[in-house]
């Protein structure tokens, strides 16, 4: 899975490339499987492994160890089945309709979410025979799941057909990144009496940030999902993770431009001194966000900072609006030998970590990630991935 900067011609000429670390991720997979203790690490890569390739990432995660794999529909477990041939690829979005032949043929698991997928999901089993699901149960989010009490009716039915038999029960925390919320405790509770009423079958509640709330969360199996990636689990502490995705656009043109001079769309930006500019290929067609722009968008006038990228040791900011296809950055603080046309200035990554260019932005990681679109070139790096 290495791969080489001189021998990839594509990566070196494009105008938006991104590289993934393969042991970093490999390593914060491993972190996460260590703090969830006695329970398994599943790995999420749902949404194309958080816009970093389901291919290569379920390939690695798996050759690491994982054999508990979490996706967001039936097409993304069937292009992970390929990857991770023996392990366990559990569907969120669950089962519908003229699905079952992807489900069967691909061996994955439906995550029965609703009243409407269970009904369906019994019709198959009479069909059909035994096979597995898990059961989502809503403990206080109000998105997925069934009601608590039409989930403990369930497990106390005992007319429901034998072929029923979930191999995992689960539910999701709404405030796991808010350690002191007092609905992690309510949510747990909840939990508590569906992993009782169902016995014997396995228990899922903790996503990244619920594996740092403590074992508490952890039961039988995990699903650290940002973390993993290299994002924050938990904002306002420091993040131990190592960063995974690094993001670069190459700059186009640099040039000179005089104070009082105004920048981009809008003249959202006057300069306050003679200034040095890079314009870089990358916009927000690329996932690089317009409201990271330096004015011209609502999200400065509250006073948060603007994005910033990095290039030859130091942080450079964004200068005026971020357009569908480029950003200009501001390189007058760097001597001009070290920043020329063909140069590549870092979007996030090692120096600009992914949560801090999502703070500018006024979003999160997450968002970041699965909004780098298609337009980059991406090349994964490993000196050693193995189990």
């Amino acid at each position: 899975m290495t791969d080489s900067f001189d021998d990839n011609d594509a990566f070196a000429a494009a105008g938006l490339r991104l590289t993934v670390d393969l042991d970093a991720l490999v390593e914060n997979w491993r972190d996460m499987a260590h703090r969830s203790g006695r329970a398994r690490a599943s790995a999420v890569v749902k949404a194309d492994a958080y816009g970093l390739g389901i291919e290569d990432i379920g390939e690695t995660l798996y050759l690491a160890g994982a054999r508990d794999f979490f996706v967001a529909t039936a097409d993304e477990g069937a292009t992970l089945r390929l990857y991770a041939p023996d392990a366990r690829i559990f569907v969120l979005s669950g089962i519908w309709p003229g699905m079952e032949r992807v489900f069967f043929e691909n061996d994955l698991v439906p995550v029965i979410a609703s009243e409407e997928q269970l009904t369906f999901w019994m019709s198959v089993l009479a069909d059909y025979g035994d096979y597995p699901c898990a059961l989502q149960v809503d403990t206080g989010f109000n998105r997925l799941g069934l009601p608590m009490e039409d989930a403990l009716a369930l497990a106390d039915d005992v007319s429901r057909p034998a072929s029923f038999a979930p191999v995992l029960v689960m539910s999701h925390l709404a405030c796991g990144d808010d350690p002191t919320n007092p609905m992690n405790r309510q949510q747990l509770e909840s939990f508590r009496k569906v992993s009782a009423a169902f016995e014997g079958v396995e228990a899922s509640l903790a996503n990244s940030a619920g594996i740092f709330l403590g074992s508490d969360y952890h039961f039988d199996l995990t699903r650290p999902g940002i973390a993993t990636y290299g994002g924050e689990a938990v904002p306002g502490i420091a993040n131990p993770m190592r960063p995974v995705a690094t993001a670069e656009a190459r700059i186009i043109q640099t040039r000179f431009v005089k104070s009082g001079e105004t920048v981009g769309y809008g003249r959202a930006m006057q300069l306050a001194r003679d200034s040095r500019l890079a314009i870089v290929s990358a916009g927000y067609a690329d996932g690089y966000m317009r409201s990271q722009s330096s004015g011209g968008v609502p999200l400065r006038q509250t006073g948060l900072p603007a994005g910033q990228g990095f290039i030859a040791g130091h942080k450079v900011p964004v200068a005026g609006r971020i357009t569908m296809d480029l950003t200009i950055f501001d390189v007058t603080d760097i001597p001009h030998h070290l920043v020329r046309a063909g140069d590549y200035v870092e979007l996030f990554g090692t120096n600009i970590p992914v949560d801090d260019a999502a703070r500018s932005a006024g979003t999160i990681g997450y968002e970041m990630l699965t909004s780098l679109g298609l337009r980059h070139e991406r090349r994964y790096i490993s000196e050693e991935v193995e189990e």
